[in-house]
């Protein structure tokens, strides 16, 4: 889990960059600050490197305001591409009996340190710009409908955000997740 100190430089580098390009994401945020807060606890560099990684191109999309917190979600406009093709949790995969996909949503989130964005987080986002016009991503579901068997999933079409629900056993080659990282 530890970083080389090249590959620090280089997403703290990436970050910086993605920071300048997209102002209207962290009105209010300077770069100092979120630098600050990210050189201050490497393992969270460690979780936003696994976000680049598989596709997310993480950016810092607010504060926390009673902890500091620099918040970090996925900003790639489709679904991150090396997290798709996932049921929503472990027990949807072990439910499935054949043609399981390789892993769930939930699983690869806590393995990369990070959650997935809440329906309120997601429909956030989609204030700073237009994301998952052509695919869409597992949301943190309500236990009470995840103990009924299903999930929920949310995506932007028509110039609307919507969700949905689905069983929580299925997965999509445009399904994935995005994420969020507190700092």
């Amino acid at each position: 889990m530890d970083l080389t100190s090249e590959q620090i430089s280089r997403q703290l580098e990436t970050l910086r960059t993605r920071f300048e390009k997209n102002p209207q994401r962290h009105s209010g945020l300077v770069w100092p600050y979120v630098l600050l807060r990210l050189q201050s606890d490497p393992g969270k560099l460690w979780s936003l490197y696994q976000m680049e990684a598989s596709g997310g191109e993480p950016d810092a999309v607010g504060l926390v305001k009673m902890t500091g917190e620099v918040l970090f979600y996925d900003c790639s406009p489709e679904t991150p591409a090396g997290r798709r093709n996932l049921c929503y949790d472990r027990a949807a995969l072990d439910k499935r009996k054949e043609h399981k996909p390789a892993n769930s949503a939930l699983d690869v989130a806590a393995a990369m340190g990070v959650e997935l964005l809440s329906e309120e987080e997601y429909r956030y986002l989609q204030t700073l710009g237009e994301f998952d016009l052509k695919t869409s991503s597992w949301v943190k579901t309500p236990l009470e409908i995840r103990k009924r068997g299903g999930a929920l999933f949310c995506d932007r079409r028509y110039d609307h955000v919507f969700t949905y629900h689905n069983s929580a056993d299925s997965y999509y080659a445009v399904r994935g997740f995005r994420a969020v990282l507190k700092v």
